[in-house]
């Protein structure tokens, strides 16, 4: 092997490790994007509650059942925290085993 095909075969190989890099962040991307797509939606049907029945809905059973909400449980990790009906409540959503900073 000469130092031209060394030089070639460094070059695909640093361009192999950069394509795995980007492909990593934009799953990532698309990871976080969903996440906050299904935030998105129960924020709004939160507010939809409100609206309809003046006061905020106290579980996400009861969005679910009432409003229609649905997302991939096993894929999503939300937490709907409610304390009063007139306070909108804390509205977390999470990747199941994703990296949080």
């Amino acid at each position: 092997m000469n130092g031209k095909d060394f030089g070639k075969i460094a070059v695909f190989a640093a361009a192999m490790v950069l394509v795995a890099v980007l492909a990593g962040r934009i799953g990532n991307f698309h990871s976080e994007e969903e996440a906050s797509m299904v935030r998105d939606a129960i924020r709004k049907a939160t507010l939809t509650c409100y609206a309809v029945e003046g006061a905020y809905p106290d579980s996400m059973e009861y969005l679910k059942e009432h409003y229609r909400i649905s997302y991939d449980e096993e894929r999503f990790l939300v937490t709907f925290n409610s304390f009063a009906s007139n306070r909108f409540p804390d509205i977390y959503v999470v990747e199941r085993g994703a990296k949080t900073p």
